[in-house]
């Protein structure tokens, strides 16, 4: 590495006593020091203190380029961290990093937990809900949280989930001078005076979590009767074959099941509708699931709601296909990409017909039934019955 001008240095509640020899020549050589007012304080900085701006953001960081500049950020500041923020703006010789222990490597350390079998979640500004997806019985996560009162709030959210019962360890200030660590239920959360910085150590008890299988129950989506049903949804996401980072197109996506499904398995979904209702559910959907960085809704009609979307590895129509329609996707799709189609009338059924005959792929008519009372016995009611067509462009 040549001269780097800009240096990003972890630090702990322990302040300059917890600092290498390198951080500490690092900020004796600085011009200018940015760091959250805490952090300054820690590191007992002169005149030469920036605080952050709040929201934060790296333009001044990056205003000051070509002169001698120290970031104080908490622990490693790659996890959770301004350190990834930066480095997405700078070119490699520009920086250089000297990285704490973090508050999971300090949290699992007083815990006396494998570190590699938790999980490590940055919830400072983002929904509780983004931990639902990892919320399984005995399973162990560790949760940095804005402040004091987000953790009432968030052990309310995990009873009011079903994961009353889980076991929650505060910990507060953790290395350093102020630590306090205390142990208490979701339910009948009653700590008071909690201080910042704090983190929450949770041994989930209680529900079952999400399911890892596909084909979640339709009663755990909102929608208004138009959405994949669970056993067709199931099968349609095998057909997808879902993989992670991979980004899906589900075009005509009435409630969002299969998004929220594709994301849940590790991709990124884009979800085109055109009602306004449903974009709602969709919506509705994408919180309750805690994947609003995952998915993303387009209110609009296909073909033009496909203009600039990043394209694809995987599409899913799901309602309002043609001919047409597959013209425009064959032509926008990259080679190797997986198209699913289901139709349930007789226009589309004839088109899929066409298409499997002209392209191949694999046609599929899938017919369910499912038990309910007739008189007083039992008998087979029938669903719509379901024309899939999967083919890789």
């Amino acid at each position: 590495m040549a001269d780097p001008w800009l240096t990003i240095i972890g630090l702990g509640e322990d302040g300059l006593a917890g600092l290498s020899s390198a951080s500490r020549s690092a900020l004796d050589a600085a011009e200018v020091i940015l760091g959250g007012p805490r952090h300054l304080a820690l590191a007992q900085v002169d005149a030469r203190g920036q605080a952050w701006p709040v929201p934060f953001d790296v333009a001044p960081v990056l205003a000051l380029r070509g002169r001698r500049v120290a970031v104080l950020a908490s622990g490693d500041p790659f996890w959770f961290g301004a350190g990834g923020s930066l480095a997405a703006h700078l070119a490699s010789a520009e920086w250089i990093a000297y990285p704490a222990p973090s508050t999971f490597a300090l949290a699992a350390a007083r815990l006396g937990w494998r570190l590699e079998e938790v999980g490590c979640h940055g919830l400072h500004a983002t929904p509780f809900a983004h931990i639902r997806p990892t919320l399984q019985r005995r399973a162990r996560l560790i949760c940095l949280l804005r402040d004091g009162p987000a953790v009432g709030d968030f052990a309310r959210w995990l009873d009011g989930q079903g994961f009353g019962a889980s076991t929650l360890w505060v910990l507060e200030a953790v290395g350093g001078p102020r630590e306090r660590i205390r142990t208490t239920r979701a339910a009948g959360f009653d700590l008071q005076d909690v201080i910042a910085p704090v983190a929450v150590a949770i041994e989930v008890a209680g529900g079952l979590g999400l399911p890892r299988s596909p084909g979640l129950p339709d009663a755990g989506f909102a929608h208004d009767g138009q959405i994949t049903k669970a056993p067709v949804r199931a099968l349609t996401l095998a057909a997808l074959a879902p993989r992670a980072g991979e980004h899906l197109w589900d075009i005509g996506a009435g409630s969002g099941s299969i998004s929220v499904e594709w994301c849940l398995a590790g991709g990124c979904a884009t979800a085109i509708e055109q009602n306004a209702g449903r974009v709602a559910n969709i919506r509705a959907n994408m919180h309750s699931f805690g994947l609003g960085g995952a998915l993303t809704v387009v209110e609009g009609m296909a073909p033009q709601a496909l203009a600039g979307l990043a394209a694809p590895q995987a599409i899913f129509v799901g309602g309002g296909f043609n001919l047409a329609l597959f013209n425009v996707v064959q032509s926008l799709a990259p080679s190797g990409c997986r198209l699913v189609v289901n139709a349930v009338t007789l226009e589309t059924e004839s088109a899929l017909a066409q298409l499997q005959r002209q392209h191949g792929g694999d046609l599929l008519r899938i017919e369910l039934a499912h038990a309910a009372p007739l008189g007083q016995m039992r008998g087979w009611v029938p669903a719509r019955p379901v024309v899939h067509w999967s083919i890789t462009l």
